[in-house]
């Protein structure tokens, strides 16, 4: 018994030529990667590489352009961005387009502005019905996309130049509405998280990322599939708690540049909109990559009419993303509003819209319909931010905003053809 015992122990185990499981694992893993990338499966790569790039070069230029105080203000401003790209998503999932968030997310804005101002209800209160004013407006132009069949564009372009018009209305001759000091919404962006709680934040997101990794490695192992080796997955915790330390640790520096006694207070912490954040990546990314309802809007996009006859209700999940998007736009508006204090007449309009459908391209969310996440809207949105920053920063003059709006519509040109050329590959 004992001979059969060492026989079977010197079959297991690796000869002096033969690698080891963990480095053939490691191995296979890495070459079915590659495979995918040449096959078009890029994911978020290109905006990854783009975004190193273009900090590498801003920070190279400025020396303050990764300073703490610059930090902030990137976060901040790329925020309404990202949360309506988020919602973006849902829409070019479909090969759809919205081109009225931008206003929607200006008209719910306004609507809970006016609310708290000119009618004294409570700024919660005022946050519910703009917000549900968001959604029913996403639900009427789903339904008028899924039952009555109007293209996406024309009832969205209808749209979006309505509620400019409605908002123009609500604000009046004012030009603005000014949200009062001690508005809940206004610190949003304006306010820190204490410094304790920035580090046990950043604790559970590691914790949670790294469980949720090897539980689903453990899943994939029982039921046969091919397996990723478990130093990737711990190479993958290791670069996110090396970014989240270093953001987390430079947030914690005082930013407070003035030097009046009145305003001494220290501004030290990551802003309270990145648990804001936060929260809706998480969400959003369950509910596309985890839930039955992500798998029926991946197929619906891939491919409708196969998914009609495997029992999908097409029409539902075509009206359930214009409702996403526009309760995305909705929020969007109201983080843009504490970004300034204030609603502007003109909230919503503009290169609002054409930003955030950069963000989600940029990221790598195809225009065609069945690719993306909502990863993509969250580094395309970083990519917009450093690319206005840092021209702001580096070209002075009259000018200044010209050559920002040109360089940022070179990129998103650059990342359109790049996905058709992948949606090309991809097919082959």
């Amino acid at each position: 018994m004992s001979a059969q015992v060492d026989d079977l122990v010197q079959q297991d185990e690796p000869g002096p030529d033969e690698p080891s499981e963990g480095l053939a694992a490691l191995g296979a893993y890495l070459r079915d990667y590659l495979a995918r990338v040449r096959g078009g499966e890029l994911g978020s790569i290109p905006a990854l590489v783009g975004l190193v790039v273009i900090t590498g070069v801003f920070a190279w230029v400025h020396q303050g352009f990764l300073s703490a105080y610059n930090l902030e203000a990137l976060v901040i401003q790329a925020a309404p961005i990202i949360v309506m790209a988020m919602g973006l998503v849902f829409v070019l999932l479909l090969g759809e387009i919205d081109l009225s968030a931008g206003t929607t997310g200006g008209l719910c804005s306004a609507i809970t502005a006016v609310l708290i101002l000119r009618h004294g209800a409570s700024w919660w209160l005022a946050l519910v019905v703009g917000l549900a004013v968001g959604l029913v407006i996403g639900f009427g132009m789903g339904w008028l996309r899924a039952r009555v069949g109007i293209p996406s564009f024309v009832i969205t372009l209808a749209t979006f130049l309505a509620f400019q018009g409605v908002t123009l209305i609500l604000i009046g001759g004012q030009g603005s509405v000014i949200l009062p000091d001690t508005s809940p919404l206004i610190k949003l962006e304006n306010s820190f998280v204490p410094l304790w709680l920035g580090w046990v934040l950043l604790a559970l997101v590691i914790v949670g990322y790294a469980a949720i990794k090897v539980n689903d490695e453990l899943r994939r192992r029982r039921s046969g599939p091919s397996r990723a080796p478990f130093s990737v997955i711990a190479a993958k915790v290791v670069v996110l708690a090396v970014l989240g330390a270093a953001f987390t640790y430079e947030m914690g520096v005082n930013r407070n540049l003035s030097t009046n006694a009145f305003f001494s207070n220290k501004a030290q912490g990551m802003p309270w909109v990145v648990v804001l954040l936060l929260i809706l990546f998480t969400g959003w990314n369950f509910v596309l990559g985890r839930t039955r309802y992500g798998l029926h809007l991946y197929a619906v996009g891939g491919n409708e009419e196969a998914s009609r006859r495997a029992g999908i209700v097409v029409s539902r999940i075509r009206i359930s993303v214009f409702v996403i998007c526009s309760g995305m736009a909705a929020v969007s508006g109201v983080i843009a509003a504490s970004l300034l204090q204030s609603v502007q007449s003109n909230a919503g309009a503009g290169n609002t819209l054409l930003l955030a459908v950069g963000a989600a391209v940029i990221g790598g969310t195809s225009l065609f319909g069945g690719h993306g996440r909502i990863i993509d809207a969250v580094l395309g949105g970083l990519v917009v931010a450093v690319i206005i920053n840092g021209m702001s920063d580096l070209i002075q003059g009259a000018n200044s905003a010209g050559y920002e709006w040109v360089v940022t519509g070179a990129v998103l040109l650059l990342a359109a053809g790049f996905d058709a050329v992948v949606r090309r590959a991809r097919a082959t």
